[in-house]
Formats: structure tokens, sequence, C-alpha cells
């Protein structure tokens, strides 16, 4: 999905070392590839998750940067980080936006971050 000319993919992984399914823990990973398609270099400042299990709960989380930076991405170029979510169910999903700035005329806007799906694949016997 690109916004305001910026690309978010996602990639996500089940975390069988780190869940325990007996009591409703699955931790899930994932890999965000933020691509910059503009001519000016961008910085993301602020990140808003929408995290939803199939149980119908649902929670938001919302802060700083990601992992603890703020990158600045430059035109043509891309960043990548690995981040994880705990859910209490087998499946789950999520979405949100990164608030960003254009460095060069020092505008903000928000960019959405694409609808993913995180679930426990099956085993085969």
């Amino acid at each position: 999905m690109i916004s305001e000319g910026v690309k978010v993919s996602v990639e996500t992984f089940y975390q069988s070392d780190y869940s325990n399914p007996l009591n409703s823990e699955f931790m899930f990973a994932y890999r965000i590839t933020i691509e910059n398609h503009n001519s000016f270099p961008v910085k993301l400042h602020r990140r808003h998750w929408y995290i939803f299990d199939s149980n119908g709960s649902y929670r938001e989380v919302e802060g700083e940067g990601v992992i603890g930076v703020q990158p600045v991405i430059q035109p043509g170029e891309h960043y990548q980080y690995v981040s994880g979510c705990n859910l209490r169910t087998e499946m789950g999903r999520m979405y949100g936006t990164y608030q960003m700035e254009n460095l060069h005329s020092k505008n903000s806007f928000e960019v959405s971050i694409p609808s993913f799906e995180m679930f426990v694949p099956f085993k085969s016997n």
C-alpha cells in the first residue's frame, strides 16, 4: 500500500518458542519495510497500532518512533525493522498509521499501515 508517496509492506512470523498455547499466549513477529517514493526525505515520528484478537478484543498502541528510533528515509531508499505482538488467540490482525514529516517543507503527514493477519500455522501430521 502506498500513501503520501510512502509504501509500507509487512511480513509476519509465528514465534512458537515464545508462545504458550495452554495459557493463551501467542507471540508473533512482523517485519515492516517502509519505502520512500517521494523526491524528499521523510522522518517517522510516531506510530499508532490497532491490534485485534479473533475473540473480539482489541487494543491500541501508540508512541514515538519504531523500536526506539525515529528513522529518516531518503528518497528512493527504504527502512526495515522487526517488532513483535502477543495475542490471546491463535489469530489476529493489526493495522495502523505512521506520523511522518517531509523534511524539506517541514509538513507532517500520515501514512497508512495496511491491515495484516497473524495466525498460528496448522501442524501437519
